[in-house]
């Protein structure tokens, strides 16, 4: 009988905790609507700092850290009255307790790069500090300094490249550790020509070692048919130049990540076979630092099966990938890595749809500025965002439409080893803000969040993928408010199973913290 009513009280403790699951599975916390906080704003989600959760926003000259609790109730906003007026660009790093602040700004004919530490309630805990400065020719609008860091936000690089002729650039790289201490300033040099102007991501590992690509075209209209690997050491002030053999392939753009947990550096592209064609398949080069040498190499080309998959409900199956871009590549600790890729394009009536474009048309690509911004200054998850203004003023009406979500994964040897699609259809009209995703990972599934149209509403979908390619779809998040529409790519992840998201309330701009 003692046993009995033991194992009755088990189940009883088992299956209440199994409700209590259930009731926290998925929260939604929204922080109240500021009157302040126009569609027009920038802001950038600076993380979880102790208790709180800070968000960077700007309007015009004014600039505020936001100071929500963890139930989002707005604590109090911070008026960042220290800033000069011309603040060119923003960035963030935060840690447990603060975050770093790097800024730019210009004085009369100086760019100067400066830095503050920032408390978890907003204050600043240092005076600012500069922590390099340029001589310019007039007034910039665009920035001279990017900042990337590690994974482990360790490592911090500080760098700007600078045009001297037609045929050499100089780049100066600052690589600090996490106290903000300098451990190294360099500068070291590129020649290039004419065709050779395009530079990949830039990207710092957890031993402060930098890498990037630098591309090269046959012609102005033309993607790549070659590239190298500019790779430095940390505490080096020479770079090594890695030629990549493409042999008979021309690549679509060059992604690239770290792998820290194998010190490896991952590159993947979309590749073409045929000058003008279609995307033929996917790719991929794997250097090993330790023993700097090729680990695996790989040209994956697309079967009818993986073409089926990958295509929208009306498009051929030859042109399948000719609109999906590679968004993440997410390395494993075995040596394996994911590739996700997603459909996108806009119509217009005036203008046809160029992926040429859309990829190198911007003005940050010219190797004839003097000063060349990087192209991670475009799109996804650097600096602050302008979900609605950055591109200017829209004066033709644009339809943005965004498909399928593929992924990929690869073995430590480079073999393909599945599969898989997440079928999302969206669209929206003269603004891209509310479609795409965003990725956040558990650990033993990568999550993706979406809106989806269901009865001429955007509601918010989620969908996971587990190491073995294994999709489960969820239903529509419960407990949505649907006065709030999400834009799901700006959002940022804050712990292992917290995301905040920015959402749109009538005109203005607030936030959501989701929790699963």
């Amino acid at each position: 009988m003692l046993k009995a009513n033991r194992m009755k009280h088990i189940l009883l403790i088992f299956f209440s905790g199994l409700f209590q699951l259930g009731l926290v599975a998925q929260q939604i916390d929204y922080s109240e609507v500021d009157k302040d906080d126009y569609r027009e704003m920038n802001f950038e989600i600076i993380g979880k700092m102790g208790n709180n959760i800070n968000v960077y926003k700007n309007f015009k000259n004014r600039h505020d850290i936001s100071v929500y609790d963890i139930e989002m109730k707005l604590k109090n906003r911070v008026n960042l009255g220290f800033l000069p007026e011309r603040v060119i660009n923003v960035d963030f790093i935060a840690y447990n307790d603060f975050a770093y602040m790097i800024y730019q700004h210009q004085r009369r004919n100086v760019m100067y790069c400066s830095m503050v530490k920032i408390n978890a309630e907003g204050k600043l805990m240092t005076d600012p500090v500069t922590l390099d400065t340029s001589q310019m020719m007039g007034l910039m609008d665009n920035k001279v300094y990017s900042m990337i860091s590690s994974d482990d936000k360790k490592q911090i690089v500080v760098f700007k490249i600078k045009r001297q002729n037609d045929k050499y650039y100089l780049i100066t790289s600052l690589l600090f550790d996490n106290k903000m201490q300098l451990r190294k300033k360099s500068y070291f040099g590129l020649k290039v020509n004419d065709r050779e102007g395009s530079f990949t991501d830039f990207l710092v590992d957890n031993d402060g070692d930098f890498v990037f690509g630098r591309s090269a075209r046959t012609g102005s209209r033309e993607f790549i048919n070659k590239i190298d690997l500019i790779f430095k050491k940390a505490m080096s002030d020479t770079v090594k130049i890695l030629p990549v053999i493409l042999k008979d392939k021309t690549l679509d753009e060059v992604k690239l990540k770290f792998d820290n947990f194998n010190k490896r550096i991952i590159m993947t592209s979309f590749f073409y076979k045929q000058k003008r064609g279609n995307i033929d398949g996917l790719y991929s080069l794997v250097w090993d630092k330790r023993t700097e040498s090729l680990a695996s190499e790989t040209d994956f080309v697309f079967n009818d099966s993986i073409r089926m998959d990958a295509k929208s409900e009306t498009g051929a199956m030859k042109t399948a990938f000719n609109d999906h871009f590679i968004r993440h590549v997410i390395p494993v600790q075995d040596g394996g890595y994911a590739v996700v890729s997603e459909m996108y394009y806009s119509s217009s009536k005036n203008n046809a749809w160029n992926r040429y474009d859309y990829l190198y048309g911007s003005g940050f690509y010219s190797p004839f500025d003097m000063w060349y911004s990087s192209p991670m200054s475009r799109m996804y998850n650097y600096g602050f965002y302008d979900p609605f203004n950055r591109f200017g003023q829209q004066n033709n009406y644009v339809r943005h439409v965004s498909e399928n979500i593929m992924v990929f994964f690869f073995n430590a040897d480079g073999k393909l080893r599945w599969s898989n699609t997440i079928r999302k259809n969206q669209y929206d009209d003269n603004s891209d803000s509310f479609i795409s995703y965003q990725l956040f990972n558990t650990g033993n599934e990568v999550r993706f969040l979406f809106n989806q149209k269901e009865k001429r509403e955007l509601l918010l979908n989620s969908a996971t993928i587990d190491a073995e390619g294994k999709i489960k779809r969820q239903p529509t998040l419960k407990n949505l408010n649907r006065d709030y529409e999400f834009m799901p790519k700006f959002g940022k992840q804050i712990g292992l199973r917290q995301i905040i998201l920015p959402c749109m309330y009538k005109n203005y701009i607030c936030f959501a913290k989701l929790e699963f």
